[in-house]
Parts: C-alpha cells; sequence; structure tokens
C-alpha cells in the first residue's frame, strides 16, 4: 500500500516536471493578472477614533440624563442618531463622498452603503469606544472618522440637554397640576373649617369644658333667682306690714287734732308730699325710672320740696316734730319700695342671663353632638390632602433636581465624550493586502497550470511507464530503451529552451520593473 502511494507521488512529481514550462506559464499569467487587478480594484482604507465617556463629577440628584445608564447604552442611542439619514446625508454631501453611487443609486441606497461603512465598538471594558470608517481616500476616510466623532459629542450635549429641558418641563406641569389640585383642596379644607370650626374635633374638648362651665353658671343663674324670690316676698310682707302701721298712725294723728276743724280734711302741703313720696316708691317697685309717671311724679315732688323750703323757719320748727315722723316713716317705705326694686330688676336680668346661658348651652351641645360626624367628613378630606401634600412635595423634589440637571446640561458640566486619539490618515489599505492578494494569484496560476497539464496528461494516450503498459496488454516487458533525440531534434529542443528561458526572464523582468514602479507611486502598499 505504502509502495503504491510512493509510485503515486513519483508520478504526479514527473507530471510536474514535464509540464513546468506550462504550469510556470501559468503562475506568471496569474501573477500579471493578479498584480493588474490590484492595481485597478479600489483600495479600501480605515481609520478610527477613540473616544472615553467621561462621567460628570457633579450629580444633582437622580434626575440626570444618564443615571443608571451603561456606556453601552448610551453609545448605542446616540449611534442611532449620529448614523441616521440626516445626519449622514450631510456629512455625504459636505464631504463629497460617494459621487458615483450618487448617481446610480438613490440616497436611501448610498446612505445605508455609509451606515455599513461605520464600525462603532465600545469596549468590553472601561468607559471608551472605538468609531470606524473604511472608504477608498485615506484623508477623506481619516476627516470622515473625526467628523463621526465630533458629531457624537454634538449630539451627546444635544441629547443631554433635550432630555433634560424635557424633564425639567414634564415636572414642571405635573408639579402645577399637583399645585393646583392642592390648592383647590386646601379652599374645601378652608371654607370647611371656616364653616364648622366650632364642630372640629380639635375643638372638642374646648367645647366640652365651655360646656360645663355654662352649666354651672346656668345653675348659679337659677339659684340667685330663687334666692331673690324668696327675698322679694320677705320685702313684700314687710311693705304690706309698714303700710298698715302707717294707715293706723295716720288715724291717730287725726284723731288727736282740734274739735274746731272743719269737717271736710284739706291736706296740707307736708302730707301731700308724704303722699307723693309713697306713691313713688310704689312705682318704682313696678316700673323703671324711664317710665314717664315716675318722670313726672319725681317732677312734682321737687317742685313740692322746693315751695316747702320757702316757708318761715318757725313753722317748720313747730311742725318739726309730726314731720320728722313722717319723713321718718316715708324713708323706711322708700327703702323697702328701692329694694323691691332692685330685686325685681335682678331677677329681669338673671333671667335674660339664664335664657342665653341656655341658648349657649345648646349651642355647645349642638357642636359637641356633630363632632363625631365632623371627625368622620374631616379624615376624609386630610387623607386625600395628605397624599396630594406628599405628592405635591415628591414633585418639588423633582423639579428642582431636574432644573439642576437642566443648568448642569446647560453649562456642559455633565457626562461628555472627549476624543482621546483623533483618527489619522491610514498608511496601509485594509483591502486588498498586497502580500495576501499576490500569493492567491500565484496559487491560482498554479491551480490552473495543474489543471491544464493534468487535462493533457488525461488527453496523452502514450506509456509512460512499464507497468502500465504491462497492465495494459498484459505482456511482460523485457527491457526499455530511452529516448535518443537526433541532432536536429538537439538543436531545436536548445532554441525552444533558450526562448523560454528569455520569455521567463523577460516577464519576471517585467513584472520586478511593474513592481517596483508601482511601489514607488504608491500604488503598491505592503
Amino acid at each position: 500500500m505504502e509502495q503504491q502511494h510512493i509510485q503515486q507521488i513519483k508520478r504526479y512529481a514527473d507530471l510536474l516536471v514535464r509540464r513546468r514550462v506550462l504550469i510556470i506559464s501559468c503562475i506568471l499569467i496569474g501573477l500579471s493578472s493578479g498584480l493588474g487587478i490590484y492595481l485597478t480594484v479600489p483600495k479600501s482604507y480605515q481609520s478610527t477614533t477613540l473616544l472615553s465617556y467621561q462621567q460628570q463629577k457633579v450629580n444633582p440628584a437622580q434626575m440626570s440624563p444618564d443615571q443608571n445608564a451603561q456606556i453601552k447604552d448610551i453609545v448605542s442611542t446616540l449611534a442611532q442618531i449620529a448614523t441616521s439619514r440626516t445626519s449622514l446625508e450631510k456629512i455625504i454631501n459636505d464631504n463629497n463622498l460617494y459621487q458615483k453611487e450618487k448617481r446610480d443609486l438613490p440616497m436611501e441606497d448610498v446612505v445605508e452603503l455609509m451606515r455599513e461603512n461605520i464600525l462603532i465598538t465600545p469596549s468590553k471594558k472601561g468607559d471608551t469606544f472605538r468609531i470606524t470608517y473604511t472608504g477608498n481616500q485615506p484623508k477623506v476616510v481619516a476627516r470622515v472618522a473625526n467628523t463621526l466623532a465630533a458629531k457624537f459629542i454634538e449630539e451627546n450635549l444635544k441629547y443631554r440637554e433635550e432630555r433634560a429641558s424635557e424633564t425639567s418641563a414634564y415636572t414642571a406641569d405635573e408639579l402645577e397640576m399637583a399645585k393646583v389640585m392642592l390648592d383647590k383642596k386646601e379652599t374645601v379644607m378652608r371654607d370647611y373649617k371656616l364653616k364648622y370650626y366650632n364642630e372640629m374635633p380639635d375643638q372638642r374638648s374646648v367645647n366640652m369644658s365651655r360646656l360645663s362651665s355654662l352649666q354651672e353658671q346656668y345653675q348659679n343663674r337659677q339659684d340667685s333667682i330663687q334666692d331673690l324670690e324668696r327675698t322679694k316676698v320677705m320685702i313684700q310682707d314687710q311693705v304690706t306690714a309698714r303700710k298698715q302701721m302707717k294707715e293706723e298712725n295716720k288715724k291717730l294723728r287725726q284723731a288727736l287734732t282740734t274739735n274746731t276743724a272743719p269737717k271736710e280734711y284739706i291736706e296740707t302741703e307736708e302730707e301731700q308730699l308724704a303722699r307723693l313720696q309713697n306713691i313713688l316708691a310704689e312705682l318704682l317697685g313696678k316700673y323703671t325710672e324711664k317710665h314717664p309717671d315716675i318722670k313726672r311724679l319725681k317732677k312734682i315732688i321737687a317742685n313740692l320740696e322746693a315751695k316747702l323750703k320757702k316757708k318761715g323757719q318757725g313753722k317748720r320748727a313747730a311742725q318739726s316734730g309730726g314731720q320728722k315722723e313722717t319723713e321718718a316713716f316715708d324713708q323706711i317705705l322708700f327703702g323697702l319700695n328701692s329694694q323691691l326694686r332692685d330685686i325685681g330688676l335682678n331677677i329681669e336680668r338673671l333671667n335674660k342671663e339664664k335664657d342665653e346661658l341656655k341658648k349657649s348651652i345648646d349651642q355647645y351641645e349642638a357642636w359637641v353632638a356633630a363632632t363625631p360626624v365632623r371627625e368622620a367628613e374631616w379624615s376624609a378630606l386630610t387623607r386625600e390632602y395628605g397624599e396630594l401634600k406628599r405628592h405635591y412635595d415628591f414633585l418639588v423634589a423633582q423639579n428642582l433636581q431636574a432644573r439642576s440637571a437642566l443648568n448642569l446640561e446647560r453649562k456642559q458640566k455633565g457626562s461628555q465624550f472627549k476624543i482621546e486619539d483623533p483618527a489619522r490618515i491610514p498608511e496601509n489599505p485594509i483591502e486588498p493586502v498586497f502580500f495576501k492578494f499576490l500569493g492567491i494569484a500565484i496559487a491560482a496560476g498554479f491551480a490552473l497550470g495543474a489543471s491544464f497539464a493534468l487535462v493533457l496528461e488525461l488527453l496523452d494516450t502514450s506509456f509512460r511507464d512499464p507497468d502500465d503498459l504491462e497492465k495494459a496488454f498484459d505482456i511482460e516487458l523485457i527491457c526499455t530503451i530511452p529516448r535518443l533525440a537526433l541532432p536536429k531534434e538537439q538543436k531545436r529542443e536548445r532554441i525552444v529552451f533558450t526562448i523560454g528561458t528569455l520569455v521567463f526572464l523577460l516577464s519576471c523582468s517585467g513584472i520586478g520593473t511593474a513592481f517596483i514602479y508601482f511601489w514607488k507611486q504608491g500604488e503598491i502598499v505592503f
């Protein structure tokens, strides 16, 4: 088995040696074709910009646009914005990119083609990422890569400011709505409290204390009225007894007068004064001093007293005994009537106070009775108000945080992208790679030559191996004679070899010259 493999390898090696001219020719053709194709194929250059994401040093609150955001999420979001049709179309027009494609294809396809040539790669560790652009012109590739990086930075600032502005506006609107609702609720609570202030739960202890005090005052007034009523009855008894005593004294004085007195009794001025004073005392027990009859009677008494003062001292001295007795008697009666009047006024005043106290007691009892109802209603109002107040306070804090974040973004103090390594003009293309392309061309030429050699070998019916001859005719081979070339054939073979060698050398020289020339021209880059 191994012998057969060795024989097979020898056979192929012999084939390559015999067909070496064809194979070398195909290799030279492939090398020339590969060099030509390499020179005509557009070269692709690639330039990369390294950016870092610097987190903001001042974090005003959780309203920051990059709060809880990962670098990959931020880059992904901004990549969609930076590679949008509007952005890429502007870059294409500003840098005159894809001129041929713009003539042959719609703008959407041109933008998609450029998007395929852009590669954004976040790093696995750290807050860095790369923006890579691939194109045919080295200077343009570097410029576009830097433009994309600048676009990233610009869009990041714009995106963060817009997001912070939208957040601030939203929180401001929510805060205004919450304030309106809170003001309405506070107005309802204020009106309710003003309307039912005395029935509120916090006034219950005050109302109970006041009610107890009013009830005590009411009872005191009732006791005072009863005491005054008893005193009034006693004084009325004294007045009645005094009047009876006065009538008896009057009858006694009349009996002691002279026998020559006329039958018709003429009342003296002193007696008239005493009588009027008694009448005044009786009226004062019934009415107040503002009564018209009392005012008129006081005026008559005053005139009568003034008239009596003008009389002589002697006459007054003669009647001094009787007069003192009358005046003394009238003064006691007057005092009793005055007491009755004062007691009546006090009773009237106490009754009025008692009525007022009764009204106040009824009012306070009504307030105390309504307290449980008001307590339930107030609890419902305050419960909803508490939720609104907490929501309002939360929105106030959120609005302050959003405004701080917006101010931070406007001053560009937030998280930013920074170009750590700008894109540079690439020196070597990424495609095609010269040596790789050259190796492929040589391999293709060799494969083509080997294929032709194999085809020719299959078409050749001559026997080159004694074993093949024995197998084909089933005869035993005695000996083999090598090929003996004639002088003419030898000469022809030398000419062919010389021409082949010359062609080979010229081809190699041409290929080498072209290689050196285009290398110096910069068309060939290793």
